[in-house]
């Protein structure tokens, strides 16, 4: 398939240079789609139905074989010979059951190492004589160690997780998963399948995934890729609202009051107070005729865009076309018959354009944002009876910046502007957007994830019990409300498919103090992994279970509160461990990643060793978010855990 496409000849059938290089891209990107993986084979699974589907199921009638793979693939002749694994056929080989074969006599799961295929399982889901068992060669896949980036989860995708990789693009669907239960493989594969499915339309839309940082999303930019999907943009929400510089950092009090969804309403007055009703009469001359419209007339046109409710920005640029149109009437009126081309003119006219800037002027975002926090006086006018006076104190500059380039600003302080820019003139919409790791987003966050998918859907995917920030969410009803998106489904995920028995059911000990109320995740891991805390009297002990973790197959984290990380580095370096950071590629010779405790969200280990749990807690504002933190790396594991600690352990843990 990828020789004939690599063997087009476009010169004939391109009518000028333009199109030739958007045909040669189009090429590019599909020889691009169809690459090989080298440790992947192209199928891992067949189905043998009873019946061709959907044709009737008549006594007699033969059934029909399919290979199941990460794409379509086709013969020389254009006939398929393995079926892409979002295409409805190939539906049963997550779903059906020996409760509901759906017509499948035959499912085969294909056991492979380093690309060959080595091993397959049969499962006969219409012979009643054979009892149901779990697949072997599933759990092996979910065991496999891991090194280097995430990988794709379509050979092990579940059926509640087939569900809502499936549901569709009208919908907006919020995914409540715990550690290990795959919500960030669902969302990945819910983009693979709409694309899919959608492909058309959100080629026009456009699709994007939102994730916490940029370690986590060099972690996950491979999956999309391998399943041939190159179109997808990748952000974090600072990236999304990068209208500044971000030189400053706030404290977790004015963070807090940044980031809540008053401020939206602060803006809103602080932007429209700008409008001011016209006291003078607006005169146009044209030629010897004089032209007045009455400032009451003028207050008229002014309170009707105010009522209409639409961006400031567009209600400016409306303003000189209805003056313009008053001043039409009043020539009609007088017998002359004026067009378009006049209105045009009228609305150009430098009379209006000095009554457009008096009544509605124009408003840099930045700059409004800029007043607001460095005076004291126009914050007040405008948050009174939003914002009590010490929440006012926290957001206001202690210096003023005397300019935008100036200022420092901080991550909070750029969604503000983004906030403001979308209040003058609309974002653009995209198709779909998937906003991973939810939790921790502000409810200004929210918003701005939110308008950039107004006319589209979304996949909000999170865990409540991993919320790290001061202003983590709450509830997933505030948050898609926020988001713009209170009709969501929520769906939750319970079964754990990463995080070994032992160590989830030791982590789940802080459930009920971060997050009661809340299913703890049940591992379904047939390999209970292993599990270890051990007292440590300093780096020795650290480096030497760091060695003995490294004797084992797969990758090692070292996961360690943000301030003990240049020691622990040190440490390493003198003991000749070799290292990389969290997102940086790991090899076969440099297995290690030393991850500071607040990257280390989303992302995964065979190994782990935690150093020093309450140091993990006691670098968080607050015991709360301390905890949560906690939970969060002491669920990285996916074979096995060891936390060493010299100091006592947080009494949660018993």
């Amino acid at each position: 398939m990828r020789e004939d496409v690599e063997a087009l000849d476009i010169r004939d059938v391109t009518a000028n240079w333009v199109n030739a290089e958007v045909l040669q891209r189009q090429i590019e990107e599909r020889i691009k789609a169809l690459a090989d993986l080298s440790d992947t084979p192209l199928f891992f699974g067949r189905l043998d139905y009873l019946h061709a589907p959907g044709a009737e199921q008549a006594e007699g009638a033969e059934g029909e074989r399919f290979y199941i793979g990460r794409r379509h693939v086709h013969d020389a002749d254009g006939d398929p010979m393995v079926i892409d694994w979002r295409a409805p056929v190939s539906q049963p080989f997550y779903r059906a059951s020996k409760k509901d074969p759906m017509d499948v006599g035959l499912r085969r799961r294909f056991g492979y190492t380093g690309g060959d295929l080595t091993a397959y399982e049969d499962e006969h889901l219409s012979d009643p004589a054979e009892a149901a068992t779990t697949s072997k060669l599933l759990q092996q896949e979910i065991e496999r160690p891991r090194v280097g980036p995430m990988r794709d989860i379509v050979a092990t995708i579940q059926p509640e997780q087939d569900e809502i990789v499936r549901s569709g693009l009208s919908g907006s669907v919020c995914v409540q998963g715990g550690p290990g239960t795959g919500k960030t493989a669902v969302g990945l594969h819910r983009v693979a399948y709409l694309l899919y499915a959608h492909r058309e339309r959100l080629a026009r839309t456009g699709t994007l995934v939102v994730g916490p940082n940029r370690s986590f999303l060099h972690y996950i930019e491979q999956v999309l890729p391998a399943l041939g999907e190159l179109t997808v943009a990748q952000a974090t929400v600072d990236d999304l609202v990068a209208h500044v510089e971000v030189r400053g950092t706030d404290d977790a009090t004015a963070a807090t009051v940044k980031g809540d969804a008053r401020m939206a309403e602060v803006l809103r007055r602080a932007l429209y107070s700008h409008v001011t009703m016209p006291t003078e009469p607006v005169v146009v001359v044209r030629g010897s005729r004089r032209w007045r419209v009455p400032a009451y007339e003028l207050e008229e046109i002014v309170r009707q865009l105010l009522d209409r409710d639409i961006r400031y920005g567009a209600a400016r640029d409306a303003l000189p076309q209805r003056i313009a149109h008053a001043v039409l009437v009043q020539m009609e009126r007088a017998g002359e018959a004026p067009d378009d081309r006049v209105q045009d003119a009228v609305a150009r006219n430098a009379a209006v354009k000095a009554a457009v800037k008096a009544v509605w002027p124009a408003v840099d975002p930045a700059k409004l944002v800029l007043r607001l926090l460095g005076d004291a006086e126009f914050l007040a006018e405008h948050a009174e009876g939003l914002l009590d006076e010490q929440e006012r104190k926290a957001v206001l500059w202690a210096k003023p910046a005397r300019s935008v380039k100036s200022a420092k600003w901080s991550a909070a302080d750029a969604v503000l502007i983004d906030e403001a820019a979308d209040l003058i003139q609309r974002t653009p919409s995209l198709g779909h957007v998937v906003l991973d790791e939810a939790q921790d987003l502000s409810p200004m966050q929210y918003r701005a994830v939110g308008r950039r998918c107004t006319t589209g859907s979304a996949t909000v995917l999170g865990d409540l019990a991993q919320g790290t920030t001061p202003w983590a969410t709450r509830s997933w009803e505030e948050a898609l409300s926020h988001l713009g998106k209170p009709d969501a489904v929520v769906e939750e995920l319970t079964a754990g498919f990463r995080v070994p028995t032992d160590v989830i059911t030791y982590a789940s000990r802080l459930l009920p103090d971060i997050a009661p109320g809340l299913t703890p995740v049940a591992s379904i891991r047939e390999n209970p992994g292993f599990f270890e805390v051990r007292g440590s009297s300093g780096p020795d002990d650290v480096i030497a279970a760091c060695r003995e973790l490294l004797s084992r197959e797969g990758s090692v984290g070292l996961i360690a509160a943000d301030p003990r990380i240049p020691k622990l580095t040190q440490a390493l370096a003198s003991a000749g461990l070799p290292h990389v950071a969290p997102g940086e590629e790991t090899t076969d010779s440099t297995r290690l990643t030393l991850v500071p405790a607040s990257l280390a969200k989303g992302l995964e280990y065979d190994h782990v060793l935690l150093d020093e749990p309450q140091a993990v807690v006691d670098a968080e504002p607050d015991e709360r978010t301390g905890l949560r933190r906690l939970y969060v790396t002491l669920t990285r594991a996916v074979s096995g855990l060891i936390i060493t600690h010299s100091a006592p352990l947080p009494a949660q843990l018993g």
